[in-house]
């Protein structure tokens, strides 16, 4: 017979990291802004992540060793804690993405029976937020390549509408691991002539520095692209494409395949019936599937169909304005205050990793339309503030019931255009626009407060963009990605 007391062992080691007497290790996250106590003991022999951690780190004068991790927040690892020393994880109250950043910071942790149990949660029972925060959740969880559910999870997705994926504006920053395992799929929902394409695009990407013009191309560029695909190019169904999108498409990159490929391919076209030596993957099962019909609803809340007419023209420098049936852009909706919320570190994590991106606002109390555009990526990894240059990025005032005449601010100090806000100051700084536009609150919600200006009190910026008071609260705002229509 085994008789087992977990609750009142788990009760006890709480009771143990509640001690702040008998510690031998401090651990700093948030900055240094906030310090937690613990016992080596403990945490060595519950994380091989902090036994290592803590065999390279020499103790103070005090016996103390001490473990920085500026970008944790306090709250994640205090839930990290409990379960180490416990076994308890409370998840009442919380949001989603406070369950997602604890199952990233678990795995960092190596704590697999946790981070495992989370993916399944995210899973089962919070399936319509991933869908919502896709290209996010997406990129995040290949870039770790810990989280198989998840990737099968997102994956049976891409494959049914593989344009969230292919055709996104930021494709070929997607990890290799995603798009392999994309490419390992079956039931990827593309001809296999585009798949080639796209992985071709991707994998010149990855060298910029490759000619632009193929018939410049020496065989050491082609070597370069070649060990660029090398985890792609087997899992290309070459042999299940025709005859003249070889000639046209596949032809041209030839010496990117190995020899004996490409003479079973040129052998296949015309002798499809002889044996060859090379693997032939099964056909891709393409369904005749059509994407969801368009909405009707208006494709903003907060702009109409004019003001993306006039703010294409901005970007493009035009001197003749577009009318709204030639607008060259569409504008995708990525982040909506009042479906997302209006938390700073919401915009961070939603639109990391985005370029060419419109941020607008309806100021409280006067519907006022301000925004800026960002041609730039957005980049929520900065341990400190890090100023981007650009030339192109301008804000703007739109005009409306209230105003008559839009306003144009383009940046005048390049190298101050966009601010990418720091880990620890992301929970109190949106989009920053130099200084002349930015979503501010020290409460962490743009409606609770009224810290968001518009002051261009540094002259980044060409002119003020807002008449009245600089400082404001918001009812709305969104964020879309600016995709150039083919």
């Amino acid at each position: 017979m085994s008789l087992k007391f977990f609750d009142k062992l788990s009760q006890n080691f709480i009771e143990l990291l509640n001690d702040k007497e008998d510690y031998n290790v401090i651990i700093e996250v948030e900055n240094k802004e906030k310090s937690f106590t613990a016992h080596s003991s403990v945490l060595k022999y519950r994380s091989s992540y902090f036994q290592q951690e803590l065999e390279n780190i020499q103790p103070n004068e005090n016996n103390i060793k001490i473990i920085t991790k500026p970008s944790i927040y306090s709250n994640i690892f205090d839930v990290i804690l409990k379960y180490i020393y416990g076994g308890i994880v409370n998840l009442e109250k919380v949001e989603t993405k406070f369950i997602f950043d604890l199952m990233l910071i678990a795995n960092e942790f190596k704590l697999t029976e946790l981070s495992n149990k989370l993916e399944t949660i995210l899973i089962k029972d919070k399936a319509s937020w991933l869908k919502t925060h896709f290209s996010f959740v997406y990129r995040t969880i290949f870039v770790k390549e810990n989280f198989k559910n998840l990737e099968n999870f997102c994956n049976d997705i891409v494959v049914k509408y593989p344009n969230l994926i292919f055709d996104s504006s930021d494709f070929t920053s997607l990890p290799e691991s995603s798009l392999v395992s994309l490419l390992k799929r079956d039931d990827l929902q593309m001809k296999e002539i585009e798949i080639w394409d796209y992985v071709i695009k991707w994998g010149i990407t990855q060298n910029p520095t490759l000619p632009t013009n193929l018939g410049d191309w020496t065989e050491e560029n082609f070597i370069t692209l070649k060990n660029n695909l090398q985890q792609c190019l087997p899992h290309i169904r070459y042999f299940h494409v025709t005859n003249i999108e070889i000639y046209d498409k596949i032809r041209p990159y030839k010496k990117i395949l190995d020899k004996q490929l490409w003479e079973d391919i040129k052998q296949h076209q015309v002798a499809p019936e002889r044996p060859i030596k090379s693997i032939i993957l099964p056909a891709r099962s393409v369904l005749v599937t059509e994407l969801p019909p368009r909405t009707t609803e208006p494709f903003s809340t907060i702009i109409s169909e004019d003001h993306a007419a006039e703010i294409s023209n901005w970007i493009d420098r035009k001197t003749a304005a577009y009318s709204t049936t030639d607008i060259p852009y569409k504008f995708e909706l990525i982040l909506c205050g009042t479906r997302d919320g209006f938390a700073p570190q919401t915009f961070w994590n939603i639109c990391h990793g985005h370029a060419r991106t419109i941020v607008v606002a309806k100021v409280k109390g006067t519907g006022e339309i301000i925004g800026g555009y960002n041609p730039i990526t957005w980049d929520n990894s900065n341990i400190e503030d890090q100023w981007m240059e650009t030339n192109d990025s301008f804000i703007f005032s739109l005009k409306n019931g209230n105003i008559q005449n839009s306003i144009i601010s383009r940046v005048k100090d390049t190298e101050c255009a966009i601010l990418n806000v720091c880990k620890y100051n992301q929970k109190y700084y949106g989009p920053y626009f130099g200084f002349g536009f930015c979503l501010h609150s020290d409460k962490s919600n743009f409606n609770l407060d009224s810290l968001s200006c518009c002051d261009n009190i540094y002259d980044c910026y060409e002119k003020r963009i807002k008449t009245s008071s600089d400082e404001f609260s918001i009812d709305n705002y969104e964020v879309f990605k600016v995709i150039r229509k083919s």
